[in-house]
């Protein structure tokens, strides 16, 4: 009988992992943050795509009221009215980014070349001025 009980005594229950164990857990989340990272990265180029693009919406909806009206809008707003029974040249939703905040005109502030306002989306990082998106460079 004390034989059987030293040898009850030497088959505790496991505690812990095994160091493989551990190694598999760090390799899964690892495999996982990298698959993170580029899908982030997929999506901030979307963003700044999407905001290229409604740059460029907004940059023909002030041509077309420049060559309706003979001047530039005096703001974005003026886009989303509709005149004579006519659709308006854009929608509201139209005037806000893809981060969420409104694209930034500048009528005072022509281009040299072409004599377009200055239109632009803050980017990702407000106050970055390498990360704005510009209808002009």
């Amino acid at each position: 009988m004390i034989l059987q009980q030293r040898r009850d005594l030497k088959r505790s229950p496991r505690v812990g992992f095994t160091l493989m164990e551990v190694l598999v857990v760090v390799a899964i989340l690892v495999v996982l943050a990298s698959i993170g990272i580029v899908v982030f990265r997929y999506l901030d180029d979307a963003n700044e795509k999407v905001a290229k693009l409604g740059i460029k919406n907004i940059d023909t909806a002030i041509s077309a009221y420049k060559m309706q009206h003979g001047d530039w809008p005096a703001n974005l707003q003026v886009l989303t009215m509709p005149e004579g029974g006519k659709a308006a040249y854009l929608e509201e939703q139209n005037l806000v980014d893809p981060w969420g905040r409104p694209y930034l005109y500048h009528p005072e502030q022509p281009n040299p070349r072409t004599g377009k306002p200055l239109i632009m989306s803050q980017g990702a990082n407000p106050g970055n001025q390498a990360g704005m998106i510009r209808n002009w460079q």
